[in-house]
């Protein structure tokens, strides 16, 4: 298949990064099917990128005619049927969870016409293992998105064992034409982006812990040193504590290397209703160490 054959995109999950995924679609001109197992969550995803397109207006970044198109390409469903049989490309965006990873894979499987490609846009978990579940393991591939999708610029494009070369360089001409830089990895715990960044977060915990710096200094002087756009609290607060916790178990279950064991910390944080920056959430670092602004 090539980039010019893709013309509807389906994006499964509508949450933190399906729905910004669906609008990155939508933005470069695919039409887009958003499904999600709720229709409060389906029409929660919309809000958001409703909300996200208004504040580009309001900064001049697009007119409102423009972002009238893009929402006119993007169809909210709960019925994955409806989602997935009629599209080149599945993006799967729920929660970092493999069993209902590949569940969702194999019904994905069945239902999606057979030269559909699957991705998903997890973050550290085999795509190896996921495609093992499916009759198409060639046509499975890693689309990992940093958060926010709609602003971040790269896509980490994980291939698989059985993943094919033609599999791959679809994805890359997709990235580039979202505007995006693709770096490609191989199917290892973590690729290349979380390893990196689930490093730095155990560092800063460790730096935390001992009275090295604070929250703050220690996010300033990654910054300041070198030139991280975000520290690593300020990261974690933003992707949230739910999510790094996750991570770092799948990290420490995959590898069964000590180094990775969460710290107890951000244990208690989650314990206690401190996700980060989301809905329903106490807050994050930030909050917790009272330098919310």
């Amino acid at each position: 298949m090539k980039i010019e054959d893709v013309r509807t995109i389906a994006v499964l999950g509508a949450g933190t990064m399906g729905h910004g995924i669906a609008q990155v679609c939508a933005q470069n001109g695919f039409q887009v099917k958003l499904e999600d197992i709720k229709e409060e969550f389906v029409q929660g995803g919309i809000e958001r990128i409703r909300r996200f397109l208004q504040g580009s207006i309001e900064r001049e970044k697009m007119t409102k005619e423009e972002a009238d198109v893009v929402l006119s390409r993007i169809k909210g469903t709960v019925d994955l049927s409806e989602a997935v049989k009629d599209v080149e490309l599945v993006i799967e965006a729920i929660v970092e969870n493999m069993e209902m990873k590949k569940e969702l894979f194999r019904r994905v499987d069945e239902i999606s016409k057979r030269e559909a490609v699957l991705a998903s846009n997890t973050s550290i978990l085999s795509i190896t293992e996921m495609a093992s579940v499916t009759s198409r393991p060639e046509k499975v591939v890693g689309m990992h998105f940093a958060n926010p999708a709609q602003l971040m610029k790269p896509i980490e494009i994980i291939k698989g064992v059985s993943t094919s070369d033609d599999t791959v360089e679809l994805i890359k001409s997709l990235t580039l034409r979202f505007g995006k830089t693709p770096i490609v990895v191989k199917d290892s715990p973590g690729f290349a982006s979380s390893r990196l960044g689930l490093a730095l977060f155990l560092e800063a915990s460790r730096m935390l812990e001992e009275g090295v710096a604070s929250v703050k200094d220690i996010d300033m002087g990654a910054k300041l040193f070198y030139g991280h756009r975000m520290g690593p609290f300020e990261t974690g607060d933003l992707v949230g504590l739910d999510a790094r916790l996750n991570n770092l178990n799948a990290m420490y279950q995959a590898t069964g290397d000590p180094k990775w064991r969460a710290p107890l910390l951000l244990k208690q944080l989650v314990i206690s209703g401190y996700l980060g920056k989301k809905p329903g959430s106490k807050g994050g670092y930030y909050t917790y160490f009272g330098l919310e602004e």
